[in-house]
């Protein structure tokens, strides 16, 4: 698997959990992926997989997933992408015969509501699945079988299911991903201008970070509380950073239905915090 912030971390974890034999190429959490070090990894021809994660919200950063994809067809590994944060506005290169697997949500990208998510798989993959099952609710193949006889192993959330229902058909009429990638990339170049003007860098250098969310340094004399306390005395609630980062960054995500009298009072609520 490849680290580069908390959610390839957790790919990790769970591999340790359920007991799978695996190697991580691990980077700092502010790095791009050294495809250097997973291409020399992938030549000795050990590995039937390879987990990323697309968008890796820790940073913001949204990683090359396409030239992994690359390698991995070069190198005969199946690709698992944790497309959490990505699926639904960004580009994900389902035409490359590595990829595999996508684990995706339908709260972020797709404007649904939390507590409803999903697998996008190849059937060669589900059809070579683990056996025994390392999980009864999460195993896949089941899941397959009683979608394919129109119906749910386990009492579904209804009202997740409807709700991304209207969810994909608000996405097809609004252009689908393309549509809202670019409105995402307006919303945060919005954002990003403003606080520019106002002395606050991103933490990434341009054209590193995802459409949907955006990390910048904490100027001098800033703490995340300040300014946290200062943007939710104006109904905004922004991220904090994770593990070390936690003194040095916060996050802005431009996700879902926003309106430009959302942006209106965004920038004026950015004016008065960090106006010195």
């Amino acid at each position: 698997m490849i680290e580069n912030g908390v959610y390839g971390e957790r790919i990790r974890r769970i591999a340790e959990i359920h007991g799978i034999e695996h190697h991580a190429v691990d980077h700092a959490w502010l790095d791009a992926i050294d495809f250097e070090r997973v291409e020399a990894e992938l030549s000795a021809g050990l590995y039937t997989h390879v987990a990323a994660v697309h968008h890796e919200t820790t940073t913001g950063r949204l990683n090359d997933v396409r030239r992994l994809a690359t390698l991995c067809e070069t190198h005969g590994a199946a690709l698992l992408l944790d497309t959490v944060s990505s699926f639904g506005a960004e580009d994900i290169p389902f035409d490359a015969p590595a990829l595999t697997a996508c684990a995706v949500t339908a709260n972020k990208c797709l404007h649904g509501i939390p507590g409803l998510c999903f697998v996008i798989a190849r059937r060669a993959a589900l059809a070579a699945a683990a056996e025994p099952p390392r999980s009864l609710y999460l195993h896949l193949p089941l899941w397959l079988e009683k979608q394919e006889a129109q119906t749910t192993p386990f009492t579904p959330a209804v009202n997740g299911f409807l709700a991304l229902r209207q969810a994909l058909v608000e996405l097809h009429a609004q252009g689908g991903w393309q549509a809202r990638r670019a409105r995402y990339r307006e919303l945060a170049a919005q954002v990003r201008d403003a606080l520019g003007g106002l002395g606050v860098a991103p933490l990434l250098e341009a054209g590193e970070s995802s459409c949907a969310l955006t990390a910048y340094r904490l100027p001098d004399g800033f703490s995340y509380d300040r300014v946290h306390d200062g943007l939710k005395r104006w109904g905004f609630v922004i991220y904090a950073g994770q593990g070390s980062l936690v003194a040095e960054m916060f996050r802005i995500s431009t996700m879902g239905d926003i309106t430009r009298y959302d942006m209106e009072r965004l920038m004026a609520a950015m004016e008065t915090v960090f106006r010195r």
